[in-house]
């Protein structure tokens, strides 16, 4: 079998979840994770897990498909961290801590609300990850994200 590019993997992906009707919408489905119909049906799986639920802080890529895994770690008191886009600052991760936040889950976990509400941190000062939430235009059949290469994500 050829081997692929994940450029090309990925092309293919977001040209299925068009073709498929997958895709809700909004900006361009290319070059990020794009939102998908089911997402919210994913996530209930994700609460079912037993390590989601004895997590106290959460990780999560800031796309809008793992809004509802930010908001609901929000409502159950868990910490969530998100990453700053592309990773540019030493500040490079936003600090969701519901103890101290003055809006609801709702509004805190949409990417303007994190960063209009939390608080910029440093690698150093994150509290330890105990669950991680990453998206991902697509997998390899072992699980391993197939993405752009660009850093905390990638495995």
């Amino acid at each position: 079998m050829k081997m692929r590019d994940k450029d090309t993997i990925r092309q293919e992906v977001w040209s299925a979840m068009l073709t498929e009707g997958a895709y809700k919408g909004g900006r361009s489905i290319y070059d990020r994770i794009p939102d998908f119909h089911g997402n919210q049906e994913a996530a209930e799986r994700v609460f079912e897990l037993q390590a989601w639920q004895s997590a106290r802080v959460v990780k999560s890529n800031p796309d809008l498909p793992q809004r509802p895994l930010r908001r609901r770690a929000l409502e159950e008191g868990k910490i969530v961290y998100m990453a700053v886009p592309r990773l540019r600052e030493a500040q490079c991760f936003v600090e969701l801590d519901p103890s101290v936040l003055q809006v609801s889950p709702v509004g805190a976990s949409t990417i303007a609300g994190a960063f209009r509400h939390g608080r910029l941190v440093t690698i150093e000062e994150m509290r330890p990850v105990d669950f991680v939430v990453s998206g991902s235009v697509a997998v390899n059949r072992g699980g391993t994200r197939i993405g752009k290469g660009g850093g905390y994500a990638d495995l």
